[in-house]
């Protein structure tokens, strides 16, 4: 049954970013074909086309190899000098195939009667923008459709009163020696374990006192060395109450946020009070919220994904070391599709509980928010002004458009269309690092993968 279900969440994931793929496509498509354009195909997918239909004068189709699609519209770029009357350099939306497109002479296309204006360059500038822009935008309209479903109909992880606990020491060992001990061998076990506490209980209140928060837990129970104590559990939807006797144990000091305190040498300080022996976190519930919640939400998501795709070259260093020199790979690093499809996987057999809460219903959500997220980063990815990119033709129509407002103010004659197709070689050195990127990313994912827990 584990492995049915990380099959359904690998899958799951990989028909949602398949779909959104296919709507980025259609953002551009629908533009192009609003605003006269030839579009002789649009494809989900690359390689070999392993379906396609022909509907008016356009290919509809899927590839074999579901990491991208295209639109194809003609007079993409301008004529070249020297280029044979009647025809124009074709090229699409999609990022690899552009490449390809443009690598060889056969790149041609016929204009057939009728289609002389229907090309690409001699739309006005705001046209083009629309068109280029179509597809991030729908990435950004379903990254916001869904997370506004996420917060208003599953909600939001909020802080509840208690603290639930995640792990437990089998028996007590001082804080100085934990690093180095293997064995619980002539050790007491922990006051927790002798009082029957186990992971997943939530701690609501201790020796008489509620429990609000984790920070409680370590100071009601310090004090409590030596003499037993009432601890209140909520466990499979039961209170019960159980006995246990903190011991004495030499542990780290905790400032008032439960972070240790370094001494002036860099080592932890200790001191002896007891101790029961848990690891807990804050107990939540995942809450629904109002549509006004929204903005703020879905703000905060964009402003999280730029920060993260700024510092991308910088993490690829991280993902380098991790992946030939065995480091530890950073929980909120980039991943490839495997890594995301894995992460999927993880959470829809349930291997990542305390990431995703416990029910099938909570592992749905995450899902969806992980398709949500993805289509976040499409969105913003897209908007990189360098070519192959979306944005990197949108600032060649922007350019277009200053040089020729720039001349009419000057009184000089129209300069004509920007050729963006110049911009090539800075296209093949940014689908070049593209590639080399996420190869080292499918390697890592395979050799060393994100550990999210569970």
């Amino acid at each position: 049954m584990t492995t049915l279900a990380f099959v359904v969440g690998v899958l799951a994931v990989a028909v949602g970013i398949a779909l959104s793929i296919a709507l980025h496509e259609i953002g551009h498509l629908v533009p192009a074909k609003r605003f006269g354009l030839r579009v002789p195909q649009y494809m989900v997918g690359f390689g070999p086309t392993i379906w396609s239909r022909r509907r008016g004068e356009t290919e509809y189709g899927v590839k074999a190899i579901p990491l991208g699609g295209y639109i194809r519209m003609i007079g993409m770029f301008p004529p070249r000098p020297g280029d044979p009357e009647g025809v124009l350099r074709a090229s699409s939306t999609g990022r690899f195939s552009q490449l390809v497109d443009e690598a060889r002479a056969a790149s041609l296309e016929e204009i057939r009667p009728g289609d002389e204006d229907r090309v690409f360059y001699k739309l006005s500038v705001p046209k083009k923008v629309v068109i280029m822009l179509g597809g991030p935008t729908m990435n950004l309209v379903i990254g916001t459709v869904l997370l506004t479903l996420l917060i208003t109909v599953h909600g939001l992880p909020t802080p509840q009163p208690g603290a639930v606990v995640q792990s437990m020491n089998q028996c007590v060992v001082p804080v100085t020696d934990a690093a180095t001990t293997t064995s619980c061998e002539g050790k007491p076990p922990t006051p927790a374990l002798a009082a029957g506490l186990r992971p997943g209980d939530t701690i609501l209140s201790i020796d008489g006192t509620p429990v609000e928060n984790v920070q409680q837990v370590t100071e009601t129970i310090r004090p409590a060395a030596g003499r037993p104590v009432d601890i209140v559990v909520e466990r499979d939807g039961q209170r019960l109450t159980l006995t246990a006797t903190p011991i004495r144990n030499l542990l780290p000091v905790l400032d008032s946020s439960g972070n240790p305190v370094l001494g002036p040498d860099g080592t932890p300080q200790t001191v002896e009070a007891g101790f029961l022996g848990v690891a807990t976190s804050q107990n939540s519930a995942w809450v629904a919220q109002p549509l006004s919640a929204v903005p703020a939400f879905l703000w905060q998501g964009v402003s999280r994904t730029a920060l993260a795709l700024v510092d991308i070259p910088n993490r690829m260093v991280g993902v380098w070391n991790a992946a030939f020199g065995g480091a530890e790979r950073e929980v909120d690093g980039p991943m490839s599709v495997v890594g995301v499809g894995r992460v999927a996987g993880e959470a829809s057999s349930g291997r990542l509980e305390s990431l995703t809460g416990g029910s099938v219903a909570d592992r749905f959500w995450f899902l969806v928010s992980l398709i949500a997220t993805l289509n976040l980063f499409l969105f913003l990815f897209n908007l990189i002004p360098l070519l192959p990119l979306d944005g990197g033709h949108v600032a060649g129509a922007l350019w277009e458009g200053t040089k020729r407002r720039v001349a009419r103010l000057r009184g000089a004659p129209d300069p004509g269309y920007v050729d963006v197709a110049k911009a090539l070689p800075i296209a093949y050195t940014v689908g070049l690092v593209l590639v080399g990127m996420s190869a080292l990313l499918i390697y890592a994912d395979v050799v060393n993968p994100v550990n999210l827990g569970g």
